[in-house]
């Protein structure tokens, strides 16, 4: 009695498909992920676009940096237009704070900017 022992090999097919399937996801992994940075960078453009309309109500006292980088991380993060709205809002009320404030000093001691 005789035993011979034959390997499970992989056949040269099994190799070539499992190699082409690799290189295709690799390939959709770096389509997607490209594809994902050009949408942030349209939604922050969204956001900048907003900010820079809602600057033409600024007066000589008007929100800080702080404000406005809230203002545009809050629009960009929003879902629907009903949040949007409610950020444009929340910003044109600091921004009718701030122009409520006639004098340097006042502006600055309430947590806005001057000019």
């Amino acid at each position: 009695m005789v035993l011979t022992k034959r390997g499970q090999g992989l056949s040269i097919n099994v190799i070539i498909v499992a190699a082409l399937a690799l290189i295709v996801l690799v390939v959709l992994v770096l389509v997607f992920t490209g594809r994902i940075a050009i949408f942030e960078r349209a939604v922050g453009q969204e956001g900048d676009a907003e900010l820079t309309k809602m600057k033409v109500q600024y007066g000589d006292c008007h929100p800080g940096i702080t404000e406005e980088a809230t203002f545009r991380s809050d629009f960009n993060r929003a879902q629907s237009p009903q949040e949007q709205n409610d950020a444009r809002a929340i910003f044109a009320d600091e921004i009718d704070r701030c122009n409520s404030l006639f004098e340097k000093a006042s502006c600055e001691s309430a947590g806005c900017s001057w000019k």
